[in-house]
């Protein structure tokens, strides 16, 4: 006979089982462009969740609406029953939370932030920190949680989101500056040149060696704002020192090329028109799971327009949490630092390093 603990831990298990389930059923179908520009597009407005949760709420939500539970498909605002609460709406009756998987933090001390990471402690529950030492978090597990889209609550009204709005060719404003801004605080130096020939036949090269990047002018803005941000994205992901450096072309090429895509998506620009290669084509020449290869690249180029996002001061859509929430999903205090977490001694207030 199982305990409480023992049964809430198999019921869990069973439940991420579950989870893990759907989700390589959905990613299974991200090998072809089509589904794979439509998961960009979702993740483009849902930033503020990990790329595999962004899919799980896409799918729920899809889920939900063929049994006629939901008016929509298409995920916008979305945030947990407290969260919603916190500004003034409460979830419909009768609606079913989306299922993502949450991470499970524990706590670990030292005596200094860089201390080796197998000096490291690990406090039970209870437990406090001694005079003079560090907190952080680091991640030990997920656990099942539940969020609704703003279409199954109701309650106090939200401000929709401004949307940028843009004519045919045209780049979103700001956009080229703030990429070459990235290119140049990375120590690269922008060379634009005159059409494609120059390069190869390329529209974009980045060299490491000379650690320059080129881009061909010859086009119109929009397209040649693509090309220098799917160059930085292969500056960020993909350079000498990146952990992956080696890995498949194809996937460096769909990598940079998506990023590019959700980071225009994100400035409310229509994609389709752009190309992203057959999915299919490179994730069934790498060996190991297809499954786990096509997560891996889109989780790859969501963290990565994400931090390209971070650092423009350009007009973007929702990040997918409703407004009055921070990138968190906490509510916002008026006033409140935007600065991330930091590590202080126990002896002054305690803050905690968050290591994932």
């Amino acid at each position: 006979m199982y305990t409480t603990d023992e049964s809430m831990r198999i019921e869990q298990e069973s439940h991420l089982k579950l989870l893990h389930e759907k989700l390589a059923t959905a990613v299974g179908a991200l090998v072809t462009g089509e589904e794979w520009m439509r998961a960009l597009m979702v993740s483009a407005r849902l930033r503020a969740y990990s790329a595999m949760n962004g899919v799980l709420i896409c799918v729920g939500l899809a889920e939900q609406h063929a049994q006629g539970l939901v008016p929509t498909d298409t995920p916008t605002m979305v945030a947990g029953i407290k969260q919603w609460n916190s500004l003034g709406r409460t979830v419909i009756k009768g609606q079913h939370g989306l299922v993502i998987r949450l991470p499970v933090f524990g706590r670990y001390t030292a005596e200094y932030p860089d201390a080796p990471e197998a000096t490291w402690r690990r406090l039970g529950n209870w437990e406090r920190l001694a005079p003079g030492e560090v907190l952080k978090r680091r991640l030990v597990n997920t656990k099942v949680g539940r969020v609704f889209d703003i279409c199954q609550t109701e309650g106090a009204p939200v401000e929709p989101l401004p949307a940028p709005v843009l004519l045919t060719g045209q780049a979103p404003e700001s956009l080229w500056d703030g990429i070459a801004a990235q290119i140049a605080a990375h120590g690269f130096d922008l060379q634009l040149v005159g059409s494609a020939a120059e390069i190869g036949g390329a529209n974009g090269l980045t060299n490491y060696l000379t650690k320059t990047v080129q881009v061909r002018t010859d086009v119109e803005p929009l397209s040649a704002a693509r090309t220098l941000t799917h160059e930085l994205a292969h500056l960020l992901a993909h350079g000498p020192s990146a952990e992956d450096a080696t890995m498949h072309r194809g996937i460096v090429e769909v990598e940079a090329e998506s990023t590019a895509a959700l980071v225009l998506g994100a400035h409310g620009v229509d994609t389709s028109r752009y190309t992203v290669p057959y999915v299919a084509t490179w994730a069934s020449s790498v060996p190991g799971d297809q499954v786990e290869t096509v997560m891996r690249t889109f989780d790859r180029v969501a963290k990565t327009a994400t931090t390209i996002l971070g650092q423009l001061d350009t007009a973007q859509v929702g990040n997918g949490l409703p407004p009055g929430l921070d990138r968190d999903g906490h509510t916002r205090q008026r006033g409140a630092s935007r600065n991330g977490p930091t590590t202080q001694r126990a002896t002054g207030r305690t803050r905690e390093v968050v290591s994932r």
